[in-house]
């Protein structure tokens, strides 16, 4: 039952948080500022009235209660059973922070991202692995309307992944298996657009050796070096596919999602199939579908 409470809760938050413009709380709905004398003190004033938020949407924010996959997940915990069947839920927000500090009119920007696998069909309802990806990225806008490629910007990142789990390698509970899993890396992003189609080419490498850390030194194999994704528009629908791996292993995974606008939100559902859809399981092959909201594209 909390459970259902939780998830209640989730969607009217973020149903409300859609309509933050343009409806009025009415907690400060007869605040009066217009006599007030010093203008630093209306200025902000005005802007708690305006509840001004600069956080913004960065990668899709979702709530995916129906997901299923091709084989049930394993358990890595004493004790544990897991399903093929759980929740998906994924929060991540942007911050700019500066611009132009090198004189290109760059955009230079804080984000965090938290993707959740949720467990909530059998009964004690638990999080199989929760990812946290905080990330510090430069984007530099690009006018480029000679070439063939078109680009429109170009971004350089450095991205830290853990799942926030203790080092368990040494504890003959777990017969070897580590739980915490972690990289730090660095990556560069190319953007393009042909009309209504916009493709992202990524390269990324380990940053300071992270790749080897003893919880998953293999990694990158799964992972992979490099990402292609293309988002298509039509009319109301947007598409959108994912390629990664890494050539020299042949292992990496692909997903295909889709999202129609409905009155709040956003239908959505995607595809994922391959190696690392999670990072305690980065070197298991999964295939899987997943439906319900988003809530930005």
């Amino acid at each position: 039952m909390k459970y259902c409470i939780v998830l209640i809760m989730i969607i009217t938050l973020v149903f409300a948080s859609e309509n933050t413009n343009t409806s009025i709380d009415e907690s400060k709905s007869k605040i009066e500022i217009e006599n007030i004398t010093s203008d630093k003190s209306r200025e902000n004033m005005q802007k708690w009235l305006n509840a001004e938020f600069r956080l913004q949407p960065y990668r899709t924010n979702y709530f995916l209660p129906f997901a299923i996959a091709n084989r049930v997940y394993q358990a890595h915990s004493p004790g544990e059973k897991f399903k093929e069947s759980e929740a998906e839920i994924q929060i991540s927000l942007k911050l700019k922070m500066d611009s132009s500090l090198l004189g290109f009119n760059e955009k230079y920007y804080l984000s965090y991202t938290q993707h959740a696998f949720w467990q909530i069909y059998i009964q004690s309802a638990p999080f199989r692995e929760s990812i946290y990806n905080p990330e510090a990225f430069v984007v530099f806008p690009v006018s480029d309307s000679e070439s063939l490629l078109h680009i429109r910007s170009f971004k350089v990142a450095v991205a830290h992944q853990s799942n926030g789990q203790p080092n368990t390698k040494d504890n003959p509970v777990y017969n070897g298996f580590n739980l915490s899993k972690s990289i730090n890396y660095l990556y560069a992003t190319l953007r393009l657009q042909h009309k209504t189609l916009i493709s992202d080419i990524t390269l990324l490498t380990p940053f300071f050796g992270s790749a080897n850390l003893s919880d998953n030194p293999d990694i990158m194999k799964y992972m992979g070096y490099t990402k292609v994704e293309f988002t298509y528009f039509y009319n109301e629908h947007m598409f959108g596919l994912m390629l990664r791996g890494n050539p020299a292993s042949r292992k990496g995974a692909v997903e295909a999602s889709y999202s129609y606008p409905l009155k709040n939100a956003y239908l959505y559902a995607k595809v994922f199939s391959g190696y690392m859809e999670s990072l305690i399981d980065y070197n298991h092959y999964v295939t899987k579908f997943a439906i319900g909201l988003s809530f930005s594209r």
